[in-house]
């Protein structure tokens, strides 16, 4: 078998291990084995590529593998689960500004007109991507403000850099080699990102992830294309298509178009007839296992406190007491609960949780009636009943887990502040609502321990 043939084999096979692993990422259960079978498929793309280009001293590939591979091994295992989110945007902006490398090294006098153009799409994209996922990352992080930032002509600054990127485009195609041109393409994509990412509120964090997600995978894609590599453009392919996927899964969870999400800014949506009035009927834990121990369906609705609190152990534990008492335990998690796609799945992955209790959004609800006590920890906008209720309200007609709809309601909650859209919840004054204030795992030790003894 020739060499040629054995990198063709190697590429379908590299290409056949990505989209298995994609399959089994679609289910928690099969996660971990999709992302190594991910993994094992990438390490053979890049030998099989240097082999390809006849690359053979594996030396500095082999630091550069190594180096990496240890950072992402500390990264992986270091970072908090409250800052999954910030980290996934990193690596998002990672992905963009190595196409946006490649594509650059890629310019070769003799590189036809196509091939241009797949280098400056590579370019653009990558370059929106890299800083559009800073400033999501400085979003989730706090590092910057998490309300939609928006200023006076925005939509005629969006236009005139966009203007300005065709007009660099053609020029660059005209004259490749003239660098005044590649900078200037680079300078308005990595302006691009900035501005498409902050005008996005915070409770869209969920979208925008996905979104640039998917832009890394396009970036990918059109990199492949001019280095005329073809796993290249197959991974990047499946990045980008899922990506979109997950992006239209995300926006129709909140009944809204992703132009809407991208252009409107959510927190600048104007609000009307949003005063709420009401009495919060705070108990203690005291009073909750009383609760607790006589009810006989349970359903838990996690949100980002539960990220906060380090509670989903705590959690499990308190699970498994309630199931020894006789309760039935469910979990309804929400599509964007969290700050990204699948964070509270991923949370209560960790803490070992059955996969087979996490009820999505539209099986939890019918339930909901039948519920005796439904435990909400952290989850403010995903259960606000405004959506439902008050027309005034910014998220209205988003789809929410109605938990309001069982017969008791527990919100943990450290206060009564509103969540990260920064919309007030008409929940906390309900009169099955109790507020349960304090800590959540602080909370729910206590609550065990009363379970324990």
């Amino acid at each position: 078998m020739s060499i040629m043939s054995i990198i063709g084999f190697s590429y379908v096979v590299s290409a056949t291990l990505f989209i298995l692993g994609l399959k089994l990422l679609g289910s928690p259960a099969t996660a971990r084995k999709g992302n190594a079978l991910s993994a094992i498929g990438m390490l053979i793309a890049v030998v099989v590529t240097l082999l390809d280009q006849g690359i053979v001293d594996f030396r500095y590939i082999a630091i550069a593998i190594t180096v990496g591979g240890l950072i992402g091994l500390w990264a992986a295992r270091s970072v908090a689960m409250t800052s999954m989110p910030e980290m996934v945007a990193l690596l998002n902006g990672f992905g963009g500004v190595a196409s946006l490398l490649v594509g650059w090294a890629a310019i070769t006098p003799d590189a036809s007109n196509l091939v241009l153009i797949t280098i400056f799409l590579s370019i653009l994209i990558g370059g929106v991507t890299f800083t559009g996922s800073i400033v999501a990352y400085g979003k989730l992080s706090e590092k910057l403000v998490g309300r939609a930032i928006m200023f006076k002509g925005q939509a005629i600054v969006n236009s005139l850099v966009i203007a300005a990127i065709l007009i660099a485009a053609g020029l660059f195609v005209h004259d490749p080699l003239k660098t005044d041109y590649l900078y200037l393409a680079i300078g308005l994509s990595v302006v691009l990102g900035v501005l498409v990412v902050i005008p996005i509120g915070g409770a869209d964090m969920p979208v925008v992830i996905s979104l640039l997600n998917s832009y890394s995978g396009l970036a990918a894609c059109a990199a492949g294309f001019a280095i005329n590599n073809n796993l290249l453009i197959v991974a990047g392919a499946l990045v980008g298509a899922s990506g979109i996927i997950l992006t239209q899964i995300m926006c129709r969870a909140m009944n809204r178009s992703l132009s809407n999400v991208l252009f409107s800014g959510f927190s600048a949506v104007k609000t009307m007839n949003m005063k709420i009035e009401g009495e919060v009927k705070p108990i203690t834990p005291d009073d909750a296992y009383y609760m607790l121990e006589a009810a006989s369906t349970i359903a838990i609705i996690p949100g980002y406190g539960m990220a906060v609190a380090q509670a989903q152990h705590a959690v499990k534990e308190l699970q498994e007491l309630l199931e020894a008492n006789g309760a039935e335990v469910v979990y309804g998690v929400h599509p964007v609960a969290g700050r990204m796609p699948g964070h509270m799945n991923v949370l209560l992955a960790e803490a070992d949780v059955s996969y087979d209790l996490l009820l999505e959004m539209a099986d939890i609800n019918p339930r909901m009636a039948s519920v005796d006590v439904a435990i909400v920890i952290g989850a403010n906008d995903v259960v606000n009943p405004a959506a439902r209720e008050m027309e005034g309200s910014p998220i209205y007609g988003m789809p929410v887990i109605n938990v309001d709809q069982a017969r008791t309601v527990f919100v943990l909650k450290r206060s009564m502040a509103s969540g990260f859209a920064g919309i007030d919840n008409p929940l906390f004054f309900k009169e099955n609502t109790r507020m349960i204030f304090g800590d959540a795992k602080e909370t729910l030790s206590h609550l065990i321990r009363e379970f324990s003894n």
